[in-house]
């Protein structure tokens, strides 16, 4: 058993609880799961919005434990590695006192995890990739009846990739992410409808953007699993589902930020909510899958 404090200017008190090392996976998954408000983005150690800092109160010691590289790249970017840190993580396996709760596997040992951030604080929106520079520098939509054509291109393209992607899960015998994909798939369909009302409300003739008119020359949550993988692990899956989520929430996020007419904007921000809500359920879900396969492990 562990026994692990947070502590922060956001919280009222410390909170301390116990943990067995290594059933509850990451830190942050245990941060989460007893509702400890540190700020998290990507989860995948790339952001730097995790970062903690850690002490050690167990009378054992320290135990020794690697970083991933891009651990250290992400400390190192935020000035909060030094050289001999770095040193002693990849000579001696001892790590430094910053780290990053998404990569910070508990064990058993005590520990103080100070962390910063302000639960007040408007929500943090999903880590934004290139893909989001893309479409601000090569797409421009001048109308709301030419943003509504992008969005239904968008939302039916989106139903019929997850009806694949269900399918294909249906045939490796993995249900329960065949029946997130039918989920997913239904909530582009239903996204898909408002749009088309939203067309029909406005006078807007239903007239779709050809493939050649994304920058990319396909729309936005086409990924590689485009064509179905039934040979493709639950995991990936979920992550191929994830980079497609991410890609849909940054073409909206790209439009309600630089669209000169508010309509445009007022109705993108609208579409950035619910594509929002679908990457975390798919963050959700890889984290889980991630966490049990360590315990299997």
């Amino acid at each position: 058993m562990a026994n692990v404090t947070f502590t922060s200017p956001s919280m009222p008190r410390d909170i301390t609880v116990y943990a067995v090392a290594g059933d509850r996976g990451t830190l942050l998954s245990l941060a989460k799961s007893h509702n400890i408000p540190i700020p998290f983005d990507c989860q995948e150690g790339e952001c730097g919005s995790c970062l903690i800092k850690v002490q050690n109160l167990s009378p054992r010691g320290q135990s020794g434990i690697a970083l991933q590289e891009k651990e250290k790249e992400v400390l190192r970017q935020l000035g909060k590695i030094t050289q001999e840190e770095i040193m002693d993580a990849e000579v001696n396996d001892m790590p430094p006192e910053h780290r990053l709760a998404c990569q910070y596997f508990v064990r058993n040992e005590d520990i103080l995890v100070t962390f910063a951030g302000d639960e007040t604080a408007p929500e943090r929106a999903p880590a934004l990739s290139i893909a989001a520079s893309v479409y601000r520098g090569g797409l421009s939509i001048k109308s709301l009846g030419e943003f509504l054509n992008y969005a239904v291109r968008v939302e039916e393209d989106a139903a019929a990739h997850y009806e694949l992607l269900s399918r294909a899960m249906e045939e490796c015998g993995n249900e329960d992410v065949a029946a997130l994909f039918r989920r997913l798939g239904m909530y582009s369909l239903r996204h898909l409808d408002e749009a088309r009302a939203k067309c029909a409300d406005a006078g807007v003739e239903i007239e779709l953007p050809r493939q050649s008119a994304w920058p990319d020359m396909q729309t936005p949550e086409q990924t590689d699993l485009w064509a179905g993988d039934a040979n493709m692990s639950r995991l990936d899956a979920l992550k191929f589902a994830l980079q497609g989520e991410r890609r849909g929430y940054e073409f909206y996020y790209a439009v309600s930020e630089t669209s000169k007419v508010r309509d445009i904007r007022t109705l993108a921000k609208e579409f950035v909510r619910e594509e929002k809500e679908h990457v975390d359920t798919l963050k959700l879900w890889i984290e889980r899958q991630e966490a049990a396969m360590r315990q299997v492990g």
